[in-house]
Order: C-alpha cells, then sequence, then structure tokens
C-alpha cells in the first residue's frame, strides 16, 4: 500500500475497498445464475429437513446475504443444503411429526443455537483448529450424506407416504416405506424419472453449449408444467391430487420473529447444535478453500466463521432453517465470474424478488419433481475419482472417510461429522507425539551426517538429532529417547551428549519437566549434556523454568544467522571438552578438529 494510501481518510479507504461499477455487472450477472439453481434447491432442500418449503426460500435470502456479505470468501455461497438438512431432520425426530409449528419454532432455535456455537468458535479463534480435521472426512461425510439423502427421496419419488419416524434408523425406515401394503403411484415415479433424465440431459446441454446454468430450474418449470396439463396437480374440491405437491409458499418476505424457547427442546438439542455448527464450518471452509485455492484469494478462517455464525443466529430470528456453504451454488457463482462477495447479495435479492412474484406458483411444484432433482444433485456430490483417490493415497485417509462415512449411514449424520472429526483429531495428536531420533557422527571427511551402520560406535562424544513437537503427548517417546542416550553414553564410556533442538517444536511444561529431570540425572552420573541449535521460544522456556540456573550457558548454542552454525559449534566445542584441550580446540588429526559443515 502507499503512502497516499495510507495517509487518506478512513471514508475513502473504505470506498477504495468497494467493488467498481464492472465488478457489480459481474457479480449480478452471476447472482441472477446462482439464483436460479438456489430456488428449486432450497425448497428441495426443506423438503428434506422436513418443513415447509418456504423456509428454506427464507434462508436463501437472510442468512444467505447477510453470511456472504459478513464473511472472509469473495466466491462462497451459503445457504441450505443437504447435508445440514438431513442433520436438521434428525435433530426435530424427538417431535411428534403431526405438530408441525412445534417443529417449525424448534427449527428456528436450532439455527439461532447453531449460530451461537459458530460465534463462540470464531470468538475463542478455534478456526484454525479445522486445519487439523481431514478433508477426508468431510469426503467421507458428504458421501455418506448424499447416500441418506438419495434413500430420503424414496418416499417422493415412489409417490407414496414415508414409513417410520425420525426415531427408526434411517434403513429400517427404507425397508417399512417400499414394503407398506399401499401401491406405488406411477404418475409420481414417471415424474421423477423424468426429473432424473431432464436434468443430466439438460447440464449436458449447459456445458456443450455453455449456457447458463438453469438446467434445474428448467426441470422443475418443465415438469411442473407437464403435470399440469395432464391434469395431475387439480383436483375437484374435498379430492386429493393425482400425485403429491408441495406446500402453498405465501408471496411474502421473512419478517422478524422471535423463536419459542423451550427448556426441554433446548437439551434435546444441544447435541445436534454442536454438530451441525462444526459440520457447517467444515462445510464453508472446505468448499471455501477450494475456491481460493484457485482464484489465489487469502481467507481469514475465523472471520468466514463468524459470518457463518452470525448469518444462521440473524435467520433463527427470520423463520429460517440452518445453513452452511453450498458446494454446487459455489462453483456456479465463481465460473460465472463473481468478483465480489455482491454476488451472494444480489442471489438473495432475487430470490426475494421471485418470492414475491412467483411464489404462488410454487403450489404446482410436485415432490416426485424435486426428488428426481434432489437424487440427481445428491449423485453429483459423491465423487467416485476423489474417493479412489482417497482410498488408494493412504490408509489413514482410508480409515477417516469410510469410518464417517459407514457412521452417517449407521448412526445418522448429526453424530458422523463429530465421530469423524474426532478421529482426525486424535489420530493427528498421536502422529505429532511421535518424536524422530537420529544418531549423528563426524565422518572421516570431518563431516556431520546421520550414522550409518557401516560406522562405528562414536567413543568421545555422543549426538543425536531430535525432531518434532515437544508436548505432553511426546513425553513418553522422549522420555524414552533421552533415558537410551544416558544408556548408550554410559556403555560407551561417553561423558559428552550433544542434543540437536534445532527441529524441536512448541515446547510446553510436561515435555520441558522431563528435560530437567534428566539433566539432574546426567549430572549425577557424569554427563555433560549440550544444547545445538536451541531456538528463541525454547531458550525463554528454559529460563522461564529455571533449567539455565544450573546449565552452564556455554553448553547452550542458540541458532543465530544463516552465516553461524549452532550445531558445528556445540560439535567443535563437545569434542574439545573430550579431548580436554583448555582453548576449546580438539587436536588435529582427531575427530572433531576439521569439521567444516553436516548433511542433516
Amino acid at each position: 500500500m502507499t503512502t497516499a494510501a495510507l495517509a487518506a481518510p478512513p471514508l475513502l479507504r473504505l470506498r477504495a475497498k468497494l467493488p467498481s461499477a464492472a465488478d457489480l455487472r459481474q457479480d449480478f450477472v452471476a447472482g441472477v445464475t446462482v439464483a436460479a439453481i438456489s430456488l428449486p434447491q432450497s425448497m428441495a432442500y426443506a423438503l428434506i429437513a422436513g418443513v415447509d418449503p418456504r423456509f428454506g426460500l427464507y434462508t436463501a435470502i437472510v442468512f444467505t446475504a447477510v453470511a456472504g456479505l459478513l464473511g472472509s470468501s469473495k466466491h462462497l455461497v451459503n445457504g441450505p443444503t443437504g447435508a445440514v438438512s438431513l442433520v436438521v431432520f434428525g435433530a426435530l425426530a424427538f417431535i411428534d411429526p403431526d405438530a408441525k409449528l412445534d417443529s417449525y419454532e424448534a427449527m428456528f432455535l436450532l439455527a439461532a443455537l447453531v449460530g451461537s456455537v459458530q460465534i463462540l468458535i470464531a470468538v475463542f479463534r478455534l478456526g484454525d483448529v479445522t486445519r487439523y480435521i481431514s478433508e477426508s472426512v468431510v469426503t467421507g461425510f458428504i458421501s455418506g450424506a448424499a447416500l441418506l439423502t438419495i434413500i430420503g427421496q424414496v418416499a417422493n419419488a415412489l409417490g407414496v407416504k414415508a414409513v417410520g419416524t425420525g426415531h427408526d434408523h434411517v434403513l429400517l425406515r427404507l425397508y417399512l416405506t417400499v414394503t407398506q401394503p399401499a401401491p406405488y403411484n406411477l404418475k409420481a415415479i414417471a415424474i421423477s424419472v423424468s426429473g432424473i433424465v431432464l436434468a443430466l440431459g439438460l447440464k449436458r446441454l449447459v456445458r456443450r453449449y455453455r449456457l447458463p446454468q438453469v438446467d434445474m430450474l428448467l426441470a422443475v418449470i418443465i415438469l411442473s408444467v407437464a403435470a399440469y396439463l395432464a391434469g395431475w396437480s387439480e383436483a375437484a374440491p374435498g379430492a386429493k391430487t393425482a400425485v403429491a405437491l408441495i406446500e402453498a409458499v405465501p408471496a411474502a418476505l421473512p419478517s422478524f420473529h422471535i423463536p419459542d424457547i423451550r427448556f426441554q427442546w433446548l437439551l434435546d438439542m444441544s447435541s445436534s447444535a454442536v454438530a451441525i455448527g462444526i459440520l457447517g464450518l467444515l462445510e464453508a471452509l472446505a468448499i471455501a478453500k477450494a475456491i481460493a485455492h484457485k482464484s489465489r484469494q487469502p481467507l481469514d478462517y475465523n472471520r468466514q466463521c463468524l459470518a457463518e455464525g452470525v448469518g444462521n443466529l440473524i435467520g433463527g430470528f427470520f423463520r429460517c432453517m440452518p445453513g452452511a456453504g453450498s458446494l454446487s451454488r459455489t462453483a456456479i457463482n465463481y465460473q460465472a465470474g463473481a468478483v465480489s462477495r455482491f454476488s451472494g447479495v444480489f442471489t438473495a435479492a432475487i430470490v426475494a424478488v421471485a418470492v414475491l412474484l412467483l411464489a404462488p406458483l410454487a403450489s404446482y411444484i410436485p415432490k416426485a419433481a424435486l426428488a428426481g432433482l434432489l437424487v440427481v444433485a445428491a449423485a453429483r456430490l459423491i465423487d467416485l475419482e476423489r474417493l479412489r483417490y482417497t482410498v488408494v493415497a493412504s490408509r489413514y485417509d482410508a480409515i477417516l472417510l469410510i469410518t464417517t462415512a459407514i457412521s452417517a449411514l449407521a448412526i445418522g449424520v448429526e453424530f458422523a461429522i463429530l465421530v469423524g472429526s474426532a478421529l482426525s483429531v486424535v489420530w493427528y495428536v498421536l502422529r505429532a507425539s511421535r518424536l524422530q531420533v537420529q544418531e549423528l557422527v563426524v565422518s572421516d571427511e570431518s563431516v556431520v551426517r546421520a550414522r550409518i551402520p557401516a560406522d562405528p560406535p562414536p567413543s568421545d562424544v555422543l549426538i543425536l538429532d531430535i525432531e518434532g513437537e515437544l508436548f505432553f503427548g511426546a513425553k513418553p517417546d522422549f522420555e524414552a529417547f533421552l533415558q537410551d542416550a544416558a544408556r548408550q553414553a554410559k556403555s560407551r564410556g561417553i561423558n559428552y551428549l550433544v542434543l540437536r533442538l534445532r527441529r524441536v517444536r512448541n515446547p510446553d511444561a510436561v515435555a520441558l519437566e522431563a528435560l530437567d529431570v534428566f539433566l539432574s540425572e546426567a549430572r549425577a552420573q557424569g554427563l555433560t549434556v549440550l544444547f545445538a541449535g536451541v531456538r528463541p521460544d525454547l531458550h525463554a522456556a528454559l529460563k522461564r523454568i529455571g533449567i539455565t540456573r544450573h546449565q552452564d550457558e556455554s553448553l547452550i548454542f542458540l541458532e543465530q544467522d544463516k552465516d553461524y552454525s549452532a550445531t558445528l559449534a556445540a560439535v567443535r566445542h563437545a569434542f574439545a571438552l573430550a579431548r580436554g584441550d583448555a582453548a576449546n580446540r580438539p587436536p588435529e588429526n582427531e575427530p572433531g578438529s576439521q569439521i567444516a559443515y553436516y548433511l542433516i
């Protein structure tokens, strides 16, 4: 930034950050494109959650605008998503299916709880912790959630009533639904199959001719018109239509509403709120990172977490579902040429206009049509190539992916993300706690390098290079390595040990206490310990806990500028002490006398 820019008044600097008119035009075009797919998706995801489709549209207005404007990513589009909707359905399972008003109020409260969880994560700056949750967890979760989405739409696709409650296992509900005595609705099946075929065919045309991404919206319109012309969406007074239709959406924007707060609801939904909060952040951050990798845009994880939380919290007071970042809408937003966060605002505004102008027409949309489109959308989330790559890349990623996907199917999506995240973090801690220790020697060429089997064991100085996270989890390994070093020194008659600590990171009190105890035992044994390559943070920690008071500073070699090697200085000094040279110069033609460099 130039000096003139820094000297400019704050208002001018703020205006400089606003997008230009050309950028806003591009954002508007992208917003129109994304809105075309947001309309059918939002209603469909509300059906997945088991609530009125209008709440999906309200989420695509309020949550999309708030989170988009406050977020760090320029391309991330938020709103209702299939994975979050599945968890919402499970979270509301404790409410009687016939008590619709209670389920709606509970959902608004759930959105506010989710937002509060996410805001707390941002306030305590825990957004960066998501880096330690493997993307294999997200991949496995999305795959499991996609299968559950497909399973959940079987009833609508067959034109029958879903059997079972949210307390029943999803596979049991599927079995009860497909084996019920009620006959399948062939007209609904025809619509759902046509929806799948239309969605696939229109997508090919869009890609081939590079048309706007309106394939989903066109498919809904075509199927709704076809059902109307066939007389399937109209019925005589008091009679049912030939195919089930979605509920009417009022031509009104969401208004401020304080959710009904019940203590029992808070208890029943607390774990789900945490699960959705973590899931929503994982979804949003994973998608934002993927797009940022292409756009080369820097991301502030905690700011994005805060944006998601504020969006969900405000949404809870405007009759919204819990939401998150949408993979499909974000990809379309980026491909459509979005430049700034205002593309999400335009998307929300266009959805709002569509609700005001076209909402009454939504009552002509067959549920089977949305079921077919959801099957296609869910199937597209299962990236077979990504799954294959992850499974064959490493056993660690394969286990995370498979465990998370199976958890989603076996115990429910609200716990699958927690299981995968916990396993990912635990696995990371276990891997981080493994210290690497390598014995170094001074070769005949006067080079400090790793010891190989052909090298004779040293008789004067033992040199060990330690690498890894020096925290409480590494204490057992650290103690074992130090004790083994002491045993080696004693068995070889060595009185000088050099510990190269240049690649030791994040020392904590537990590991440093182990080092302090070892130094006391080493002194009693007559073993002199030298520290090489001590970094500033480690040296400060050694001072704070008092190790430097009984460890001669001349035995601590600090890492300095690039022209100074603390490792070579420490090794030379150790050999000088071993040879008893008061001038700290080992005799010529002896190991350590001509050490020039190291290969480590």
